[in-house]
């Protein structure tokens, strides 16, 4: 009878309650008693609690006693619970600084900066918090780029690293650097290497072109004595929907004069610039029908920004041959902003998101005209040519482009 009563009794015995443990942790932690933390925290957990903000304490608790272990094995728990929250980011990663794991710590540090909400909505000892861990990732990232450059050179490769490909995959690396890739509005071919500005050296025509620079420069500077010549580069569309997000469709102040226009050649304009022509005589200009080449001069008027976008097709290059450049007139291409200088040209891709601004006071003026990738195969040109001159066909076809 006695053995069935307490039987009875452990029955109905409720389990222990962890609150007052977990209360006491807190207590502890707010007056900077570390132990007393711990052992509140600690004794929550052992009789069940799995409450994110208890192991949280009990990792404050554990790193105020210096004990490393527990504390990792608190934050794991934390993080089991709730991967993003940032305060166990932080100590995760001030843990793995602690040992002078920079790589690590890193890791974790940049993971609560993208888990943080907005500065308003946080208590102001976690943005000072963020703030701190903002200047320990910078500071690892100097000393993780001095090692690297230290090592590099020691190797031999120091006076090799400032220009080109692989300089520029440091600043990649280092963050200077956004990555842009093609990103054609209409048809990618695919296969196609990710180059922003071409190199010269596959365009043996260019030097020729440029030595044209000065008799090219003088008819544009004819035709430019009647502005009238010159029409809006973005031009509307009756059987297109089209938005106007940069202003600049109708709008003169990003004009064109064009000696080819979508394929056509303009035979007045031409006969007005016989040297501009002639000096695209050897060179592959893109041939499509109702598509390509466009061979004009553009002008954009002091004070115009052409905002970021690309071009449709990425079998084509565009070609700039500066005429008349006033100074502060930049052009960006991806990651790589130059500068126009008359008569030194450069190929580049318009597929990759491009700009171009004219901060000065006067028009500047470039020779503008697409070839065709020299990466593709003739064959490959003709089956590309053929393929959009069927999809033209189908339907009312549109030539503009757009560079």
């Amino acid at each position: 009878m006695e053995a069935a009563r307490s039987q009875e009794a452990t029955m109905f015995t409720r389990p222990a309650d962890p609150t007052p443990h977990a209360r006491a942790g807190a207590e502890a932690l707010k007056r900077g008693d570390f132990a007393g933390a711990k052992a509140g925290f600690g004794q929550a957990v052992a009789m069940g609690a799995n409450d994110l903000g208890i192991w949280l304490g009990l990792a404050y608790g554990c790193r105020g006693v210096g004990d490393a272990s527990g504390m990792v094995a608190a934050l794991d728990k934390v993080l089991a619970l709730d991967p993003r929250n940032v305060r166990a980011l932080i100590l995760k990663g001030d843990h793995f600084g602690g040992q002078g794991d920079h790589k690590a710590a890193t890791s974790f540090y940049n993971n609560a900066l993208r888990a943080a909400p907005p500065a308003a909505q946080l208590p102001p000892d976690l943005v000072a918090e963020l703030r701190r861990v903002q200047a320990a990732t910078q500071d690892y990232a100097r000393r993780f780029e001095a090692h690297l450059l230290s090592s590099l050179e020691q190797a031999g490769f120091g006076a090799d690293m400032g220009g080109g490909r692989f300089g520029r995959s440091l600043d990649i690396l280092f963050g200077r650097r956004q990555v842009y890739y093609q990103q054609p509005q209409a048809y990618l071919f695919p296969e196609l290497p990710q180059v922003q500005f071409y190199d010269r050296a596959a365009f043996p025509w260019l030097e020729r072109l440029e030595a044209q620079t000065d008799a090219i420069r003088q008819e544009l500077l004819a035709v430019m004595q009647g502005p009238e010549a010159f029409q809006p580069y973005l031009e509307a569309s009756a059987n297109r929907a089209q938005v106007d997000r940069s202003g600049l469709r109708g709008n003169p102040d990003w004009s064109a004069f064009y000696l080819w226009k979508n394929g056509v050649p303009q035979t007045e304009n031409i006969a007005r610039c016989p040297a501009t022509a002639a000096a695209m005589d050897g060179i592959p200009l893109t041939g499509i029908r109702g598509r390509a080449p466009s061979v004009l001069f553009s002008l954009l008027k002091p004070g115009t920004h052409i905002p970021a976008h690309t071009g449709f097709v990425n079998t084509r290059l565009i070609c700039h041959l500066p005429l008349i450049v006033p100074g502060q007139c930049r052009f960006r291409v991806g990651n790589e902003t130059r500068e126009w200088q008359e008569g030194q040209a450069w190929v580049f891709d318009d597929t990759v998101e491009h700009e171009a601004w004219n901060d000065s006071g006067e028009t500047r003026v470039v020779l503008l005209f697409d070839v065709w990738r020299p990466e593709l195969t003739q064959a490959e040109r003709e089956m590309v040519a053929a393929m959009l001159t069927a999809i033209d066909e189908y339907g009312a076809g549109s030539g503009e482009w757009g560079a």
